[in-house]
C-alpha cells in the first residue's frame, strides 16, 4: 500500500529542504506550491494574493493540493512526501479568521495522508523572502493552528527533531520503517 507522507509546520521549520534531500535520495515528492501560486498573482499585478485576496488564494492551493494527491495515488511509488497537505488550507484561513466553504473541511477529510510529520519553527534556520513575507513570530503562531487542523482530522503528529537536513530525513524514514 502507497505511503502519503505529510510534512508540515509553519513557514520557513525546512520543510522544502528536507523535500529536496528526499528527492536526492531518489523518492518521489510533492513541492509546495504556495510560492507558485504567489508568483503567479505577482506577475498578474497582485503583490501578495495571499493577504490581499486569502480565500481565492486558498482555493488556488485547494485545488493544487487536491492534484497533487491524486497525482500522487496514480503513481506506483511506494512512498510519496508531500510539502505540506490539504488541511493546511483551512488552518491558513483560521489562522487568518477569514471564513471558507465547507468543501475545505470536506476535502480535508477525504484526502487522507498516510503519516504527518511536523518541523517545528526553529528560529536558527528561519529565513524570509520575496514569497514568505510572515515573521518569525507568526510562524509561531501559524505553527499551533496547522497541528490543531490536522489533529482535529484525527491525525498524530509526529515531531521531527531539529538537527541537519540529513538527520532530519533520516528520523522520518526511520520512523516509517519502525512505524508500519
Amino acid at each position: 500500500m502507497q505511503q502519503k507522507i505529510v510534512l508540515i509546520g509553519g513557514p520557513g521549520t525546512g520543510k522544502s529542504s528536507i523535500l529536496r534531500e528526499f528527492i536526492k535520495r531518489g523518492y518521489k515528492c510533492m513541492p509546495e506550491i504556495s510560492r507558485e501560486v504567489t508568483l503567479k498573482a505577482q506577475k498578474d499585478g497582485i503583490d501578495q494574493l495571499f493577504l490581499e485576496q486569502p480565500l481565492l488564494f486558498s482555493q488556488l492551493l485547494l485545488e493544487g493540493r487536491e492534484q497533487q494527491y491524486i497525482d500522487a495515488h496514480q503513481s506506483d511509488a511506494e512512498i510519496i512526501f508531500f510539502d505540506r497537505g490539504i488541511p493546511d488550507v483551512h488552518a491558513y484561513m483560521n489562522y487568518l479568521g477569514s471564513d471558507f466553504p465547507d468543501i475545505f473541511i470536506e476535502k480535508s477529510n477525504k484526502y487522507l495522508y498516510t503519516k504527518v510529520f511536523m518541523c517545528a519553527p526553529w528560529e536558527d534556520i528561519y529565513k524570509s523572502d520575496n514569497e514568505r513575507y510572515e515573521t518569525f513570530e507568526q510562524s509561531v503562531k501559524i505553527d499551533t493552528f496547522l497541528k490543531e487542523a490536522y489533529e482535529e482530522i484525527g491525525y498524530n503528529i509526529i515531531d521531527v527533531p531539529f538537527g541537519t537536513v540529513h538527520e532530519r530525513c533520516d528520523f522520518i524514514l526511520h520512523t516509517l520503517k519502525h512505524d508500519v
